[in-house]
């Protein structure tokens, strides 16, 4: 159970004073549902001002604060004119306070005539008048609620002022308990850390980059304990050790010779498989660099032993679409593969629950179905996890408690990791790399295209399906909706229907799983030519006469996303290109991302560059971008930052006493304050 001490950070925020359901909504759209939420919620950045005591056309461009005498109000009666307030400084300057909208009543109520009142915002020319347009403060001579000289700026949602935003922190820090210290004292103090309640008040009080990385850094410590921790727990359950003969393994026949990357990840999982400390690795590979081929040698492994293998995959398509190809590659072989997801109902389903318990099923190929309460297995030795970013923690280790012992566990991802989120986000694990791409794989040739030259394109698209070829067409997120998402991929379909008519075929996310089947297995057989999608097709799909990728506003999608969409051509032995559309109008961030995306195929150089471009985003959190928590702003320094995390979680559990000693204590609500136990007591069955 959560300390006491936690538990006014993990009230609502809809019990906070004022917070009503109109104010609630915005928050919740911030992700801020708890005390807790509001006191992460950093300020972006921070508005300086300048007070002065007269007005100076000097201060032109500048944020000032400034005692005004109000001296008229003036309209020119329209509704769309703005309402002029004229005012004087204490040496009689003029200066006009510009308000536009239907902020009249409101200024004026603020601004009476003969009144001297605190003035902010920027001072700015209009003709030969100074002028300050809507006023960010406006505050009576000698009352609270002054402008600062440096006021934080929050990240806001419709609905949500600043303002109100810097309130709510505010009054969140008045309920913070004081906590004991759970980084290691000489650490403090060769960082100049404040303790955590001093950091949390000075972050959101002035702008303080140095304890703005000590609470990043307490995440980043919760993050490494608790997979070291993990680990540990692990390590005390034994694993039932798979050595293979090799009667199957021998018996493969690949249609291509395994590259030498493979064959040393091969040497790295065959070794960690014959211990009974269970395996728990992660298998990093390029698009098409062959990671399917080494899982499917490690689960004839566990099949030579007498054992079973799973292979869980993030979506139907993908799992069956593994099905599919590991059964074409154990053809003749003595083994019985299954496949199980969500579709699987009746008697198919109850035989191949039976087939499992009973052992008759060797491997199982599937969705999260394969883990699920009713799903039993004889002797599951190996479970291989497909794209692991889509499943949580707590997902792998509800597998990893179906077999006698634990199972090996194998992670693949094809979204190649900078290894300084791979340390943060898989510290538990050990890690593999197939670097290198098998001989005479032709690299994507991908182009940027304005989307002015639309018709251009279509007529190229024309040229390639007249050939015999196929091609995808991936469009746009228009904003965060999946309604938004599917009008656009309609829209494109139906423009280009009129051109092709049914040779266009659409697939989205919201389709159920039997039509989407459908739509797939019509384009994989040739029977339609132009896919238009979602990122539904990001993942896995795998279509060997498609040579054309074309992807709409793709100043739009991140780098990664863009890597793995490109990454569904090349496939087959034609030469394929990638073109990325892009607005007529993007940012120099946009500009980068595409500049390199047409200069390399390499996922690993993209991810490093991906992470420069924009930024870390919550390294153990949901949102994957944008500004890290961290003040340090290069891969190099954000892997230096975790290192001495990993270091001092390791020092606490090996010298310190672990969570029993007087630091533990302190640590464990550092567990709870970022939800790090959850995991644990899962593993522990707790």
């Amino acid at each position: 159970m959560r300390p006491d001490i936690l538990n006014p950070l993990f009230a609502e925020v809809r019990a906070m004073k004022g917070v009503g359901p109109g104010l609630a909504k915005p928050l919740e759209k911030l992700g801020l549902v708890r005390i807790k939420d509001v006191l992460y919620h950093f300020p972006a950045s921070w508005t300086y001002r300048k007070a002065v005591q007269r007005l100076d056309i000097a201060d032109v461009g500048c944020n000032i604060i400034l005692a005004v005498t109000v001296m008229d109000h003036r309209s020119s009666g329209s509704a769309r004119a703005p309402l002029r307030i004229y005012g004087s400084d204490a040496e009689g300057n003029y200066i006009t306070l510009t308000f536009f909208g239907r902020n009249g009543g409101w200024a004026r109520k603020q601004l009476p005539i003969g009144e001297a009142r605190i003035v902010s915002g920027k001072l700015d020319r209009y003709g030969d008048e100074l002028q300050m347009v809507h006023p960010d403060h406006i505050v009576a001579v000698g009352e609270a609620g002054a402008p600062g000289l440096a006021e934080p700026v929050y990240p806001l949602s419709e609905g949500l002022t600043n303002k109100r935003m810097g309130q709510l922190a505010t009054a969140a820090l008045e309920s913070v308990p004081e906590l004991p210290e759970w980084i290691e004292p000489s650490l403090l103090a060769a960082r100049n850390w404040a303790g955590w309640h001093a950091a949390l008040n000075q972050v959101h009080h002035r702008d303080d980059m140095a304890n703005r990385d000590r609470l990043a850094y307490d995440e980043l410590f919760s993050n490494q304990l608790a997979m070291r921790l993990v680990r540990a727990a692990m390590d005390q359950r034994k694993a039932v050790p798979i050595s293979g003969t090799g009667a199957l393994v021998d018996r493969l026949q690949l249609p291509f010779a395994l590259t030498g990357a493979q064959q040393r990840v091969i040497a790295e999982i065959d070794g960690d498989i014959a211990q009974s400390r269970p395996m728990l690795r992660l298998l990093q590979g390029d698009v098409g660099a062959g990671k399917t081929m080494v899982a499917l040698r490690a689960l004839l492994r566990a099949v030579e032993a007498g054992m079973q293998g799973a292979m869980l995959a993030p979506t139907e398509i993908l799992a069956r679409q593994h099905f599919e190809g590991l059964q074409k590659l154990l053809a003749g072989l003595p083994v019985n593969i299954a496949i199980l997801t969500g579709r699987e109902k009746g008697k198919l389903r109850e035989a191949t629950l039976m087939g499992l318990a009973d052992g008759s099923i060797h491997i199982l190929v599937g969705t999260h179905a394969i883990f699920q309460e009713a799903v039993t297995y004889k002797a599951l030795a190996l479970a291989v996890i497909d794209e692991q970013h889509r499943f949580g923690v707590s997902q792998r280790l509800m597998l990893s408690r179906k077999g006698r012992g634990v199972p090996h566990l194998l992670v693949m991802t094809a979204t190649p990791i900078p290894r300084s989120l791979a340390l943060a986000a898989y510290g538990e694990m050990d890690s593999s790399q197939i670097d290198e791409l098998p001989p005479g794989r032709t690299p994507v040739e991908t182009r940027v295209i304005s989307q002015e030259r639309l018709p251009e394109i279509v007529d190229g698209v024309a040229r390639h399906l007249a050939s015999g070829k196929q091609a995808f067409w991936v469009c746009p997120l228009v904003e965060e909706s999946e309604n938004s998402d599917l009008a656009a991929a309609e829209q494109r379909a139906e423009m280009l229907r009129l051109r092709f008519g049914d040779q266009v075929a659409v697939v989205h996310g919201r389709m159920k799983g039997p039509e989407k089947d459908a739509v797939m297995e019509r384009f994989i057989l040739g029977e339609t030519r132009l896919l238009v999608a979602t990122t539904v097709i990001e993942v896995g799909v795998d279509v060997p006469n498609a040579s054309l990728m074309i992807v709409e506003a793709a100043d739009r999608f991140g780098l990664a996303q863009l890597h793995q969409l490109r990454g569904r051509v090349g496939r087959g032995a034609e030469k394929s290109v990638c073109l990325l559309i892009r607005s007529a109008q993007i940012g120099e961030t946009a500009r980068a991302r595409l500049a390199l995306m047409r200069e390399t195929n390499d996922g690993f150089r993209i991810a490093e560059e991906d992470l420069k471009l924009r930024g870390a985003g919550e390294l153990l959190g949901t949102r994957q971008s944008g500004d890290s928590p961290f003040r340090v702003a290069t891969p190099e320094q954000v892997r230096e930052l975790i290192g001495v995390a990993a270091d001092d979680a390791r020092l606490l559990l090996d010298r310190d006493g672990g969570l029993a000693g007087p630091r533990g204590e302190a640590a464990r609500l550092c567990l709870y304050l970022f939800e790090r136990d959850a995991g644990i007591a899962t593993l522990r069955g707790g």
